[in-house]
């Protein structure tokens, strides 16, 4: 029941790719309004329960599993991805994808194997920069929106100073406190979601799993 209420969602909200050349740079908008349903109860931004949770997702300095992502008009992609705080983040995909997506801390790399570009973007200009943050404090005006539901805790982030309208929803499981999914929305109200399973936590990385190919990046101009 629980899956099948989250996939109801992730395709309620399914929206253009927050991981492709043109709508990277259109995170944004307001969350949809049906997250969920039921009787939810809303909660002030400095929810203690929800300030728990956040608190609990960011002390998870790394972790691994596999995802699979929701974009525009229901397509679906799968892969694994790798993270660790603050701010480095890998998504491998799987084929026939092209895609891949690499944070090293400094920067957002986006690239397309089959078309052979790279498209790099600031973390800190992107919502990403909240997820992979070490620390979310819930007392700053970074906070939207708190749901919190006998299933699901959902936040809503961004910071209007910085991302404009744009906005990243985190969604936890209210017991364990672990992140099941987040969904980025655009400038158009359309979102994107990733749902992640099969999650180890503690894992050693090699650096190189975080690494940007700068100098691949530059011979091709970008």
């Amino acid at each position: 029941m629980k899956e099948n209420r989250m996939r109801e969602k992730q395709a309620a909200a399914a929206g253009s790719s927050c991981f492709n050349r043109r709508g990277f740079l259109g995170l944004s908008a307001a969350v949809a309004a049906s997250l969920a349903s039921g009787s939810p109860v809303f909660a002030q931004a400095t929810s203690s329960t929800a300030q728990k949770i956040a608190d609990h997702f960011a002390s998870v300095k790394t972790m691994m599993g596999e995802f699979v992502q929701f974009g525009p008009r229901g397509d679906q992609t799968a892969g694994k991805f790798y993270l660790e705080r603050p701010g480095k983040l890998r998504f491998n995909y799987e084929q026939p994808s092209p895609m891949r997506v690499i944070s090293d801390g400094r920067n957002v790399a986006i690239g397309n194997t089959k078309m052979k570009t790279w498209d790099v973007y600031p973390l800190s200009k992107t919502p990403l920069s909240l997820l992979l943050s070490d620390r979310i404090d819930l007392g700053h005006q970074m906070v939207r929106q708190v749901k919190e539901e006998q299933d699901l805790t959902t936040i809503v982030l961004g910071d209007k100073s910085i991302f404009g309208d744009q906005t990243i929803t985190l969604m936890f499981d209210p017991k364990t406190f672990e992140l099941r999914q987040w969904t980025v929305t655009d400038a158009q109200g359309k979102d994107t979601s990733v749902m992640i399973f099969n999650v180890q936590q503690g894992v050693n990385f090699d650096d190189k799993v975080f690494q940007v190919p700068y100098d691949e990046i530059n011979k091709r101009g970008g």
